[in-house]
């Protein structure tokens, strides 16, 4: 009798060691197929200052978000060194669901390629999905003597260095799809960098510079009021908001695109569960009536889609990015 009862306590000594250990090396695993995810607020972190496009997008996610999830989602903004710091800020986060990035072209493309010294690499992350896209567009001021992109590119062949091409910056989407330009049409242009798009933009309406690529929402009153002129949309079909203007890959260039755009990303390592309930939380929230009105009125496009091909996206647009960075020769301190 007296061996049972030994027989009995050991062995609900074993099962009970190994229920805790399980308990305790699985505790984000388990909190997130258990559905309790997310029991508190979740923070998306905005790598650039508020009343940007980024920033715009982020709110309007954050707001759906809220409502899918049943908990906050609250925006904070960490701008500087073109997104890398608040992405930065979410690569070295704990990997619980709970602190987000709104990623894009720059801070998740262009800057692995510009920067010298990146504090954060593509593997860091788990990507969530595409939430929108938007082109470059590229414009004239009203006194250029080109009326269209094919005058455009023959007038820049006929005079090689003599017409300017401002951006926003060195390393910016604008100026690096620009750069694509230069080498499928062989032209040559000289390179004026802003420190931002509003300074290039007030010199583009000045006649101080020719043409300029920049995202179509930033462009798009100054198109409308007809002071600057749009030759050409840098996405593979013509952009709902620039109806009338023709694509750089219908033009004569096919397979050319430089767009930018925004994604729902997490620090690596982010269980799974988490991921696929934020994904179909995300993808519902791009379904809004209020997310779509906004965002396709200034031109870009709604998105979507899955973990595994928001990831393949951004390999291939860092793949794209980097190439146009080494042949312009942008880096960045």
């Amino acid at each position: 009798m007296q061996e049972r009862k030994n027989l009995a306590r050991r062995r609900f000594a074993v099962l009970a060691a190994a229920t805790l250990g399980a308990m305790t090396l699985l505790p984000v695993a388990a909190l997130a197929q258990s559905g309790a995810w997310p029991a508190k607020p979740v923070k998306l972190i905005v790598p650039f200052p508020a009343g940007g496009s980024t920033d715009s997008v982020g709110r309007l996610l954050a707001a759906e978000l809220s409502k899918e999830l049943g908990q906050s989602v609250i925006v904070e903004n960490k701008g500087g060194a073109n997104g890398n710091i608040g992405s930065d800020v979410v690569a070295k986060a704990e990997p619980d669901g709970y602190t987000l990035l709104l990623s894009g072209v720059g801070s998740n493309a262009i800057s692995y390629a510009v920067y010298q010294n990146m504090p954060y690499r593509n593997s860091d992350f788990a990507h969530i999905s595409l939430l929108a896209t938007g082109p470059n567009v590229l414009v004239a001021n009203m006194e250029f003597p080109g009326k269209t992109f094919a005058d455009f590119i023959k007038l820049a062949r006929e005079n090689p260095g003599k017409y300017t091409h401002a951006s926003s910056g060195s390393g910016s989407s604008g100026h690096l799809a620009m750069e694509m330009l230069k080498q499928d049409a062989k032209i040559d242009l000289v390179h004026v960098p802003y420190k931002g798009g509003a300074a290039a933009i007030t010199d583009m309406i000045g006649g101080r510079v020719s043409v300029m690529f920049l995202n179509q929402d930033t462009l798009l009153p100054q198109v409308k009021s007809g002071k600057l002129r749009a030759l050409a949309v840098a996405s593979a079909k013509r952009n709902p908001a620039y109806p009338d203007t023709p694509t750089v890959a219908e033009s004569g260039y096919p397979g050319f695109s430089a767009e930018s755009w925004f994604g729902l990303s997490a620090p690596a390592k982010t269980p799974p569960a988490v991921i696929q309930r934020l994904n179909q939380a995300t993808v519902k929230a791009l379904g809004s009536p209020e997310i779509r009105q906004k965002l396709e009125a200034v031109g870009f496009v709604v998105v979507g889609d899955d973990p595994k091909s928001f990831s393949a996206f951004v390999d291939n647009e860092i793949t794209k990015w980097g190439k146009a960075a080494k042949a312009s020769g942008a880096r960045m301190d």
